[in-house]
């Protein structure tokens, strides 16, 4: 089965929580605090691995997430760091974020690697919160939570020539005698259903991989048929083969099914009509007619194609010469990795401690991460922490937010469940 999107859910590790510890040793007078920093969580890190060649593996397991950083401990002990999740995806994969839709990477090299979700960072131990005034906090800070997203995975296949043209033009033919592949061959039309790769190998040439594309037909770029799933994997060719059916045995017409098929191109990707290409008019044994492969050329000449070819994939005639071209000006065309768009590439938001403050009669409320985040470090109930509680929403601004708002002696501040009456 070829499997080529795929859509996954991804969570990096949490970081682990700060320590609340003193040192308690006998012969060691005011040891003061002594609590470690937490592990950071682990990463969610994707890589291109040559070995995989489809997304199947994704329809079975869809969960991915990476290991919490450890807590910290005494004796200035760190918490140790989540083991990074490493994921293997086959090269030629883009990521996507499904929020947005933006392009994260593209995977097309062996070992290339992105990470889709960075972990938390670990919170400090008390000992980070020492002060000439506070020599003893009995406080931490919790681990910063990881990121979590779905990401969508779509493979576009990586080959240096598409085979192009309607269903049973002979393209699997084509692709089984001019390399190693073994695609289904049968005389009827949609045999082919995925995207089969092979290496042309031909003496005296520079080896290259081909590629047969199925289900482009009129109607692909508008989703008829499988056109729209398979125009993906033309993106990276280089250069198109366009085979047409020469014979004419069906009743078709090479000069109208090229026109159609090139529409398609056009209609989904400007640049896919560019791209060069080269005609292999197919079936040539079987042609009645010599004068119709010499019609067929020479409109193509009057549309700027002077690269056609009269072969027979059945027996062989024409395609040493066909793959010599296609070798030839593969020679000229430089590998280009594939091109984002500044407005389609993926920009991570920096990670921000937020709130926002709302008033209701004489209570104003203060919510946000940066208020969870807040609680989850100090015990308001201690003397101690509960001015360090204050020092830190009067840095942040919050206090003078409330100011601003006209908040007046007596009146209430909530954050979450935690209320206290504010005094001037």
């Amino acid at each position: 089965m070829f499997v080529d999107t795929a859509r996954i859910f991804v969570k990096s590790g949490d970081g682990g929580d700060g320590a609340i510890s003193f040192r308690r040793e006998k012969y060691v007078p005011l040891g003061g605090p002594d609590g470690g920093d937490g592990g950071d969580g682990g990463d969610v890190i994707l890589v291109a691995d040559d070995n995989s060649t489809t997304l199947l593996d994704f329809t079975y397991k869809r969960k991915y997430k990476a290991e919490r950083g450890t807590n910290g401990a005494g004796s200035k002990c760190f918490g140790k760091k989540g083991k990074d999740l490493y994921i293997k995806v086959p090269m030629g994969t883009v990521i996507r974020d499904v929020n947005t839709n933006k392009i994260m990477m593209d995977l097309s090299h062996p070992g290339d690697k992105y990470t889709v979700a960075k972990g938390g960072k670990g919170g400090k131990g008390n000992v980070r919160f020492t002060t000439p005034t506070r020599q003893a906090p009995e406080f931490a800070e919790p681990g910063m939570p990881g990121e979590e997203r779905y990401i969508s995975l779509e493979l576009k296949v990586l080959a240096d020539v598409g085979l192009i043209g309607f269903p049973n033009v002979g393209k699997s033919t084509l692709l089984s005698v001019v390399t190693k592949a073994t695609p289904k061959i049968a005389n009827y039309h949609f045999t082919t259903l995925n995207p089969n790769l092979g290496v042309v190998d031909v003496p005296g040439i520079n080896s290259f991989v081909i590629a047969d594309i199925p289900g482009i037909i009129e109607g692909a770029s508008t989703g008829t048929g499988l056109g729209l799933k398979f125009l993906r994997h033309i993106e990276r060719t280089r250069i198109l083969i366009h085979v047409v059916d020469i014979s004419q045995i069906e009743g078709r017409d090479a000069f109208s099914d090229f026109i159609k098929i090139n529409e398609e191109l056009k209609k989904y990707d400007v640049k896919l009509w560019d791209r060069p290409q080269i005609i292999a008019a197919n079936k040539a044994d079987m042609l009645y007619d010599e004068t119709v492969f010499e019609e067929f050329k020479n409109k193509l000449a009057e549309l700027g194609y002077d690269k056609v070819f009269k072969i027979s994939a059945a027996t062989k005639q024409g395609l040493n010469e066909l793959m010599k071209e296609a070798a030839g000006m593969l020679s000229n065309i430089p590998v280009k990795d594939m091109e984002i768009d500044e407005a389609d590439r993926f920009v991570p938001e920096e990670k921000r401690f937020t709130y926002t403050v709302k008033k209701e009669e004489n209570t104003y409320i203060v919510e946000g991460s940066f208020v969870d985040r807040l609680l989850a470090s100090v015990n308001v109930n201690d003397y101690n922490e509960l001015r360090y509680f204050y020092k830190v929403l009067k840095n942040k601004g919050v206090m003078e937010e409330l100011t601003n708002m006209g908040i007046k002696d007596g009146d209430i501040i909530r954050l979450n469940d935690f209320e206290f009456e504010y005094l001037l």
